[in-house]
């Protein structure tokens, strides 16, 4: 059983695998051939049914959600892998943001523009 405390890490590491090295029966092997339409459409489909898990009550609501997440995270893992983006490189940006106010932040963004 994987170490839960480095779960994402190893993840991402299966993920960035299966991208050098395609196996023919892999799920993840299809998202990459399809790209980004492919990709991003499971992102989207798992992000509305995480939103609607998190409406439903008790216990098995709770599981839902959780269970939804999962997806909704490796699914934005494979996307991130396909563009070339590192789990580092996501954890280098949250932890400039770390900090500073949500509102801060955005305000900082819009003065760039």
């Amino acid at each position: 059983m994987p170490n839960e405390s480095h779960i994402l890490a190893q993840l991402m590491a299966v993920i960035e695998d299966r991208k050098a090295n395609p196996p023919e029966k892999s799920y993840t092997t299809k998202l990459f051939a399809g790209g980004v339409d492919k990709i991003g459409g499971k992102i989207m489909e798992e992000a509305a049914e995480t939103v609607e898990a998190a409406g439903e009550p008790g216990d098995e609501g709770r599981a839902h959600l959780i269970y939804e997440s999962g997806d909704l995270i490796y699914h934005l893992f494979v996307l991130l892998c396909h563009q070339e983006i590192t789990l580092a490189e996501v954890e280098q940006e949250l932890a400039r943001r770390f900090g500073v106010s949500g509102i801060d932040e955005k305000a900082s963004r819009k003065a760039d523009q």
